[in-house]
């Protein structure tokens, strides 16, 4: 009955401020006038939302966030230190500026905002900007891409994309590009899982699709008397090698080279993490994976995933909106809700699923559970 009530006033409602007529009065009557604006403008952002994002990259691209670090410059000093023409500088700025990346100041000086600034503390924000020039170039034709008839950028960037279908090495360059963006995004997911997470009773770690060991890192710096091990791609763990933890924390570093789709999960830890790996991949490869790790841990076991997920019945712009169609352009995963991620778990074998409740979901949700049996 409530659905049926919802649905009724939800069509009403449509029909009503989807009439051109109704819009017009809304526009000229004080009472609805604020909210018609509001709307208006919701509308004009979600419509302008491109060139927002390109300001940014152009911003980065330029390295304008750097050139007024700790100081001011006007338009006409700028243009002159990284080639724009100052016309198009000006442009520039005041684009900057109306999206609050930049304030603007007397005498035609710009500076960093506060929201500006952030760009520069953010670990590994500015390599994923950089990074974006292929998403956007897939999102060119995004009927196409919902159609699946786009040879995506991405789907040729990451190689376990490549490299699904085939059991060929990896080519160095290609895992070097790998390596180093997932080093440079998993800085902040580590921070933020960190915060929610103790690993104060473990004892032996090991870290899967970890890339070159920076959640290990991370993890160390705040642990003592771990034994840690990173399994990924041999090409991968070969770089990750070179990884020194803080000696005086008796923290241990190993590597493990295998794929976790064809190879068997090392025995002998008590927690086994998945740091932004799941989202990556389909519903057979994470159903696999989970019970050879259900299968390859002790009695009392923990495994703890982080990463972006769906809001599921409440649907959020990070985790759907964005890694929904960053992932459909990669062509493989898909974000999941905490409920699937209980489901898949539970399907595995294991039990004390815990959703934990952090207060940077934008960046990563953190969700942990043990093998009793």
């Amino acid at each position: 009955m409530f659905n049926e009530l919802k649905l009724f006033f939800v069509n009403w409602r449509n029909g009503l401020v989807g009439s051109h007529r109704f819009q017009k009065w809304a526009g000229n009557t004080p009472v609805v006038r604020a909210i018609a604006r509001k709307d208006g403008e919701k509308i004009y952002d979600l419509m302008a939302g491109f060139v927002y994002s390109q300001t940014l990259l152009a911003m980065v691209e330029l390295d304008i966030f750097n050139h007024l670090k700790g100081r001011s410059l006007t338009a006409v000093a700028l243009s002159q230190k990284v080639g724009v023409p100052e016309k198009n500088m000006i442009i520039l700025c005041q684009s900057a500026t109306a999206i609050n990346l930049l304030e603007r100041l007397n005498f035609g000086q710009y500076a960093l905002s506060r929201l500006g600034a952030s760009v520069l503390g953010v670990p590994g924000l500015i390599d994923m900007i950089r990074h974006h020039r292929l998403f956007y170039e897939d999102l060119i034709d995004p009927v196409s891409l919902l159609k699946n008839k786009v040879d995506t950028h991405m789907s040729k960037y990451w190689p376990y994309v490549l490299n699904k279908t085939s059991q060929k090495p990896l080519k160095p360059e290609v895992a070097e590009i790998y390596s180093d963006l997932m080093r440079s995004s998993q800085k902040l997911v580590a921070e933020e899982t960190l915060r929610l997470i103790s690993f104060s009773r473990t004892k032996h770690l090991l870290d899967i699709g970890g890339g070159t060991g920076a959640f290990i890192e991370e993890v160390s710096k705040v642990t003592s008397g771990i034994s840690f091990c990173l399994f990924d791609l041999p090409q991968v763990v070969d770089k990750a090698r070179k990884l020194t933890l803080r000696k005086e924390n008796a923290n241990n570093f190993d590597v493990y080279g295998g794929s976790f789709v064809t190879d068997k999960i090392p025995k002998g830890f008590d927690t086994i993490t998945l740091i932004r790996v799941l989202y990556d991949h389909d519903d057979h490869i994470v159903t696999m994976l989970l019970k050879k790790i259900y299968d390859s841990l002790p009695k009392n076991g923990q495994i703890i995933i982080s990463e972006p997920m769906s809001g599921g019945k409440f649907p959020t712009r990070s985790g759907d909106s964005y890694f929904g169609f960053y992932t459909m352009a990669m062509t493989t995963g898909r974000p999941r809700s905490a409920e699937i991620h209980e489901f898949f778990l539970r399907k595995a074998g294991f039990q004390n699923i815990k959703k934990h409740k952090g207060t940077r979901e934008f960046i990563t949700q953190v969700i942990t559970a043990k093998k009793k049996f």
